[in-house]
């Protein structure tokens, strides 16, 4: 499936484009800020959002603290004038839901498209989210693809989805300031928190996967033992 082509001349229209990129960053690699400064350039974002979250409704636990991941997370923003650290969800004592998220990122931008940008696993299951069609009255859902990904057909509920909200040219956007869903083909990085944790308890080399900065941090907090 092609990935409709987005250029700065397509997106010349005077409403500020803002990026959502979400996740426990426990920790935060270089597979979350690739993929994130590919897609913000992509879209022509004026700032991407990077916004840790603190107790994920699908997750149970994170081993950083809160205050540990956000700290990661904002080393890598004070590198990259594009990325804002939000601590919104870090502020919460219960469950992040997304939706409620965008609302509030709603209320405090006017005149601002948003763009919630998600992996395709979460693709997958996002009609099972709380409240999955006010995400998609409050922005475009942008799908990071690996290369040459093929949707699944049989997956009835995807294929319908996609029927009522993927579009395929760019000047689709300024027709309306939410609604879209999005497939960017980007690099698959191959990189996984899951992984760095395990070879940081193992006392491997994980200087490809992380900034040094984080993995100073990590060191000096004697995180993932």
């Amino acid at each position: 499936m092609s990935t409709p082509e987005i250029s700065e001349d397509s997106l010349n229209y005077p409403m500020q484009r803002i990026g959502i990129f979400g996740g426990t960053f426990d920790p935060i690699h270089f597979g979350h800020i690739h993929t994130a400064k590919q897609t913000a350039q992509w879209l022509n974002l004026d700032k991407l959002l990077i916004l840790p979250s603190h107790i994920p409704p699908h997750k149970n636990k994170t081993l950083a603290t809160a205050q540990q991941r956000l700290a990661m997370v904002d080393l890598v923003c004070q590198k990259d004038p594009t990325f804002i650290l939000d601590k919104r969800e870090l502020n919460k004592s219960s469950p992040s839901y997304t939706v409620e998220t965008l609302q509030e990122i709603k209320n405090e931008y006017a005149q601002t498209q948003l763009f919630f940008i998600v992996g395709m696993d979460s693709l997958l299951t996002f009609k099972t989210w709380h409240k999955y069609q006010e995400i998609l009255s409050l922005c475009h859902l942008v799908v990071n693809t690996r290369p040459n990904y093929h949707i699944d057909k049989n997956n009835i509920e995807l294929t319908q989805l996609l029927a009522n909200h993927q579009i395929n040219h760019s000047n689709e956007l300024k027709q309306k300031d939410a609604g879209s869903i999005l497939l960017h083909d980007s690099k698959d990085w191959h990189i996984s928190s899951t992984q760095i944790r395990g070879k940081i308890k193992n006392k491997c080399n994980c200087s490809e996967l992380l900034p040094v900065d984080i993995l100073s941090y990590i060191d000096k907090e004697q995180l993932y033992r």
